[in-house]
């Protein structure tokens, strides 16, 4: 058990949490897996989008493995352990370049609800829910595990989840942020496949620094001239002249990443 990574073609790559019979939940050794995992994906220069989902269909991440708390967070000491593994994890995974989609079904709560906030979008079936409520097994979320939550929804549904535990429907999810749409079950792989496809026929190069423009934006730091420089470098790609070619021409552009 643990993340499986797939090529399903056309630049489109997916990772899937597995944890069969339990939801998914993330167990040590999928944590250890997820720091080399996502830096193999962000150094393929091939990979123009990311799907992240869950193994057992019934569910996309409900956190961390509880059968292992015995052994991994016992106590504080064996606790710090455990988060300096997620921690490198998690780095990895938000340093990634390329667009994520989240494909979420069933439980999305606690790590899992982390997890699919680092991703760039989130799609829900209408089964979906999510929350946080580590206060029923009486723990605290840390800061860096918070923070992905915190950047896409309000204080006010954060401070739901972590003290009176509260977990939310898919549409309630949709209104307060968290999701940015929700389709039928039935439809969910349709939609995310349609998503991934829409964005891997873009332009990669323009697609990655989007994502890049966006994080700047968020640190609410100043820009540097260098910053604002990035910008033009799409006007000396291929792909903005076969974009522009195109666009005159009324045909469908085929990008490069050149």
């Amino acid at each position: 058990m643990g993340q499986l990574i797939r090529r399903d073609g056309d630049g489109v790559t997916t990772v899937v949490l597995d944890n069969p019979g339990k939801l998914n939940a993330m167990t040590r050794d999928m944590w250890l897996a997820f720091e080399p995992l996502w830096r193999a994906i962000n150094a393929d220069s091939g990979i123009r989008c990311v799907v992240v989902t869950g193994g057992d269909p019934r569910g996309f991440c409900p956190g961390n493995d509880i059968s292992e708390f015995e052994q991994f967070r016992s106590n504080e000491s064996k606790a710090r352990e455990l988060s300096a593994i997620m921690n490198k994890g998690r780095d990895a995974m938000l340093a990634c370049p390329h667009p994520v989609i989240a494909r979420i079904h069933g439980a999305c709560v606690g790590g899992g609800l982390e997890i699919a906030a680092m991703c760039d979008m989130r799609i829900g079936s209408e089964e979906s829910r999510y929350g946080a409520p580590l206060n029923r097994i009486g723990l605290t979320m840390a800061y860096e595990e918070m923070l992905p939550i915190w950047r896409i929804t309000d204080e006010a549904t954060l401070f739901e989840f972590l003290v009176e535990g509260r977990v939310i429907d898919a549409q309630d999810a949709l209104r307060r942020g968290l999701l940015n749409r929700v389709v039928p079950t039935a439809d969910l792989d349709h939609e995310v496949e349609k998503t991934a496809k829409a964005i891997a026929e873009g332009p990669p190069l323009v697609n990655r620094w989007h994502k890049q423009f966006l994080r700047r934006l968020r640190h609410e730091v100043e820009l540097s001239q260098e910053d604002h420089d990035v910008h033009y470098l799409a006007f000396e790609t291929e792909d903005y002249r076969e974009g522009y070619q195109s666009f005159l021409a009324r045909t469908k552009p085929k990008f490069k990443g050149r």
